[in-house]
């Protein structure tokens, strides 16, 4: 790792987790560790490495290991408990939060200067035993390889948002889960990039400089699209919405910001991982999509799915197959559409029928309802028309 790499790194943003209470010892060797490596593909045993010697001199500068608490969902008897154990700088206490803030409450006038690579700076650590705690029900676990935690419970909770509780050593953190009454019948599946958020990307050059250099101040909503979202919802009361992205965990508190600047309903958000697998150097981002959405379909056997994405990358492929298996769970495909000049940024030439577009022909042929326009305004409109039900 060169010096600039590292210098980096430990001067990255505190907003990353200085979540409630911290730990007071160092993160533990795991034993095994260097034992998985071996199995893992070369990939991630470099990144093994880095995160070894990062994790050290972080430890030495103060970071503790703390936990940061993602949205989840859940439905009768269960609920899904997302979250991430991670190095953050370690705060002096403060008079009512016992030191420290969540990255997701920064002062409205902080946001504007956060670059977008501070988004992508965690350092996750693996093999932190967290107890889950939700009504009478309790669950221990322990952070995977990423720092992940991802658990099922089984629990019943009355529908709407509930606050579960992780307590882990030295650290309580709060995570909410939104559970969905048995008789809700539609859901909202959306895309984040390019459908909710303008990005335009990802041609390699406007990706990186979206990703690490935009201020996240600057990023705009896509027009109308949360006024439509809206509409759905008072049309259907006590809908999950799933904002589903093929970005990275470690921007979670940042998308959170900006759904919630931009008036979006709250939602769990399932994200990815940008780090090596066990068998090559990146995650497939799009197999990710894949199988969250056979898993909603799994965990929510009396919903039909709205599914909202944009044709800059591969979301009309991705639900037309749904559609095409599954037909009787998608009850409509809205698809964005990127101006000339945004496909021009995206793919580097003006847009040409693509196998998604063939995908969604087949799709509205085999009866689901296929919409496609620039903004959340026409899409409502086309769904109107479609019978979809909007207030």
């Amino acid at each position: 790792m060169g010096a600039r790499q590292l210098s980096a790194i430990l001067h990255a943003p505190t907003w990353v987790g200085r979540l409630v209470r911290v730990t007071n010892s160092p993160p533990r060797p795991d034993a095994g560790g260097a034992a998985r490596s071996m199995g893992r593909h070369r990939g991630g045993r470099i990144e093994d490495a880095m995160n070894r010697v990062v994790a050290r001199v972080l430890w030495r500068r103060g970071w503790r290991t703390t936990v940061l608490p993602y949205a989840g969902y859940g439905g009768q008897g269960w609920i899904r408990v997302l979250a991430r154990a991670a190095l953050v700088p370690a705060a002096p206490p403060g008079p009512a939060r016992g030191g420290a803030a969540d990255p997701v409450d920064l002062p409205p006038d902080a946001v504007p200067r956060i670059r977008g690579w501070r988004h992508l700076v965690t350092a996750q650590v693996e093999g932190v035993a967290v107890e889950v705690r939700a009504g009478s029900s309790s669950h221990r676990t322990v952070s995977d390889h990423g720092g992940y935690l991802d658990v099922t419970l089984p629990v019943d909770l009355a529908p709407g948002w509930h606050q579960v509780e992780l307590t882990y050593a030295g650290g309580r953190v709060s995570a909410p889960v939104y559970v969905v009454a048995p008789d809700v019948t539609a859901g909202i599946v959306s895309d984040i990039d390019d459908t909710v958020m303008i990005t335009s990307a990802p041609r390699p050059l406007l990706a990186v400089w979206n990703t690490f250099v935009v201020h996240e101040g600057t990023r705009r909503p896509v027009p109308g699209m949360a006024d439509l979202y809206g509409d759905l919802l008072r049309d259907h009361p006590g809908a999950p919405v799933i904002y589903l992205s093929t970005g990275a965990w470690n921007a979670a508190p940042a998308l959170v910001r900006f759904l919630r600047r931009f008036d979006y309903p709250a939602g769990p958000l399932l994200l990815t991982d940008w780090g090596p697998t066990r068998t090559g150097w990146f995650r497939d981002g799009f197999d990710h999509k894949r199988a969250a959405l056979r898993r909603l379909t799994t965990e929510f056997p009396h919903i039909r799915w709205i599914l909202v994405g944009d044709d800059g990358q591969r979301d009309p492929e991705i639900y037309a197959e749904l559609a095409l298996e599954q037909p009787d769970r998608v009850r409509a495909i809205a698809i964005r559409q990127l101006s000339g000049a945004e496909q021009v940024i995206v793919h580097g030439s003006p847009a040409k029928p693509t196998a998604g577009h063939v995908a969604l022909r087949l799709a509205a042929a085999a009866g689901v309802p296929v919409i496609a326009a620039r903004n959340g305004a026409r899409l409502a409109e086309g769904l109107r028309e479609a019978d979809i039900d909007l207030t």
